[in-house]
C-alpha cells in the first residue's frame, strides 16, 4: 500500500527540499499543517521575541504564504467610495437582513501584498480589483478569506467571486480569470483555497448555484478540465494525494465525498456526504488512510477514516470505512495528523483531542486549552510541538505526545483567524490588525 502527500507543486521546477523550506500554500508544503524544518520560539509576548510587527491594511482571514524572502498576503481594503443606491448598481451585498451577516455599500480593494521577511517592509502591493462585493459575508468572516498559492515563480491570488490573478514575484500581473459569482448559503462568505498540481490550478466551486471543480492551466489561466458537481455550498479546500500511482483530488461536502483524477477530472470514487450542512475542514491522510470530517454542532459532528486501497465506485457503508466517530470533531479548524497522532479541536471552542489514526482510540480527549478562546485558525506542528492560535490573541504550544502537556500560553494584542505559518526559526501570525514575525531574537 503506497500513499504519500503531494507537495502540490510537483511541477518539476523546484526540488522538494526547497518546497519544504517554504510555506507555499494553505496548510504548508504538503497541505497538512506540518513544517518539516525549523525551530521557532515556544514563548513570546508583545515585549518578547517579536522580530517585527507591521500594521496590515484592510481585512482578511487568508493565511499568508512564503517563498524565500517574500511573504504574500491577501486583504480586502474598504474604500470611502460608496455605491449610489439609486444608480442601479446595488447588489445582494447590502440588501435584506440575514442573522450573523454583514453587507457594505463601500467599494472594496482586493489587494495582494508582498512583505520582506527580514524586517516586514512592503516590497510591493497590487490591487487586483476594486468593486462592491456581490454578496454579504458572515460577521465572523471577511471578503479575503481564500489563501494564495505559489510555485516559486508566480503567485496565484484567489479572491473567489472576484477572480484569480497570476503575478510574477516582482508583482507584475501575468493573467487573470473570472469564474463568476458564488451564491453562498446564508451569504456566509467564501473560503476554499486553490491548490497546485503540476501545471494545473485546482479550484472547487461549491455554492447554491451550479457547482463544479475546475483545473486551470497555471501558465495561461485557461480551462484544462471542468467537472460539474451535484453539490451545495462547502468551504473545504481540495486535498491532492497520490495512492498507488493514481493522483487524486479529494473533496468533502454535504452531498457527497468525492475523489477525482487530477489529470482529467474523472470521478474515481464517492461516498455519502458528511452530516453537517457546513463542511469546512480540509482532509488529511497517512499510510493509505484518508480522514474526512465536519463538526458544526454536537448533532452534526462526524469523522470517517477511509481505506484508499478499497475506495472504488460508490463506497457508501462499504469495507472502505475503517472507523468513524461522531464527537470531538472541528467545525472550522482543519485537523492535524502528525507523527502517527491525529489532533482535533472540538468545534471552535478550544477543546483538544488526540487519537490513534489507525483505530480512532483516544490518547486523550476533552482537554480544555486554558486561555484559548474560540478558534478559526488550524493548528500546525513543528519540532515536536503543536501551535494552536485563537480569536482572543492567545496561542498555546502543546508538546506532541500521547499525554497532554501544555508548554506555553502566549498572548498578543490582536485576534487570530488565519492559521500560523513557520519557515525556519520564524513563526508568522496574521492578526486582525497586525502581521507578526516571532523569532528568538537572542539567537544569532
Amino acid at each position: 500500500m503506497l500513499t504519500w502527500f503531494l507537495p502540490m507543486l510537483v511541477c518539476g521546477t523546484e526540488p522538494s527540499t526547497k518546497i519544504n523550506q517554504n510555506w507555499p500554500q494553505w496548510r504548508g508544503p504538503h497541505a497538512n499543517g506540518i513544517a518539516s524544518h525549523g525551530n521557532p520560539p515556544l514563548e513570546w509576548s508583545e515585549s518578547n521575541n517579536i522580530k517585527w510587527k507591521i500594521k496590515i491594511p484592510g481585512e482578511g482571514h487568508a493565511t499568508p504564504i512564503i517563498w524565500e524572502n517574500q511573504l504574500f498576503l491577501l486583504a480586502a481594503v474598504q474604500t470611502k467610495k460608496k455605491v449610489d443606491p439609486d444608480s442601479g448598481k446595488q447588489t445582494k451585498a447590502n440588501t435584506g437582513y440575514i442573522p450573523f451577516n454583514k453587507g457594505t455599500k463601500n467599494l472594496q480593494r482586493y489587494v495582494i501584498i508582498s512583505f520582506d521577511r527580514s524586517d516586514g517592509h512592503i516590497i510591493w502591493q497590487q490591487t487586483a480589483r476594486e468593486e462592491l462585493p456581490h454578496e454579504g459575508t458572515s460577521i465572523y468572516a471577511t471578503w479575503a478569506s481564500n489563501s494564495p498559492v505559489t510555485d516559486g515563480q508566480h503567485i496565484y491570488a484567489y479572491f473567489g467571486s472576484k477572480g484569480l490573478y497570476c503575478y510574477d514575484m516582482a508583482g507584475n500581473l501575468q493573467w487573470e480569470t473570472d469564474l463568476g459569482d458564488m451564491e453562498v448559503m446564508n451569504k456566509w462568505g467564501e473560503g476554499s483555497s486553490p491548490v497546485l498540481y503540476e501545471d494545473k490550478i485546482i479550484i472547487n466551486w461549491d455554492h447554491e448555484g451550479q457547482s463544479f471543480i475546475i483545473a486551470l492551466n497555471k501558465h495561461t489561466g485557461k480551462e484544462v478540465w471542468k467537472t460539474f458537481r451535484d453539490e451545495v455550498t462547502s468551504w473545504s479546500t481540495p486535498f491532492v494525494i497520490e495512492h498507488e500511482g493514481q493522483v487524486q483530488i479529494i473533496t468533502t461536502a454535504p452531498n457527497r465525498i468525492r475523489s477525482y483524477a487530477a489529470d482529467t477530472g474523472e470521478l474515481l470514487w464517492e461516498d455519502k456526504g458528511l452530516i453537517a450542512p457546513e463542511v469546512i475542514p480540509t482532509p488529511v491522510s497517512e499510510e493509505g488512510l484518508l480522514y474526512v470530517m465536519c463538526g458544526g454542532t454536537s448533532r452534526a459532528s462526524e469523522l470517517r477514516a477511509i481505506d484508499l486501497a478499497l475506495a472504488t465506485g460508490d463506497i457508501s457503508d462499504s469495507r472502505a470505512l475503517v472507523w468513524s466517530m461522531k464527537k470531538e470533531t472541528p467545525y472550522i479548524p482543519s485537523p492535524l495528523l502528525y507523527e502517527n497522532q491525529l489532533y482535533l479541536v472540538k468545534r471552535t471552542n478550544g477543546i483538544l483531542a488526540s487519537l490513534d489514526p489507525k483505530t480512532g482510540q483516544a490518547y486523550y480527549s476533552g482537554q480544555r486549552l486554558k486561555g484559548i478562546g474560540d478558534m478559526y485558525a488550524s493548528p500546525i506542528a513543528v519540532a515536536g510541538h503543536i501551535y494552536i492560535s485563537s480569536l482572543n490573541g492567545s496561542t498555546q504550544v502543546v508538546k506532541h505526545g500521547q499525554k497532554y502537556e501544555s508548554v506555553a500560553l502566549n498572548k498578543l494584542d490582536d485576534r487570530f483567524s488565519a492559521s500560523p505559518v513557520v519557515v525556519g526559526n520564524d513563526l508568522y501570525l496574521r492578526g486582525k490588525k497586525y502581521l507578526y514575525c516571532i523569532s528568538d531574537i537572542d539567537q544569532p
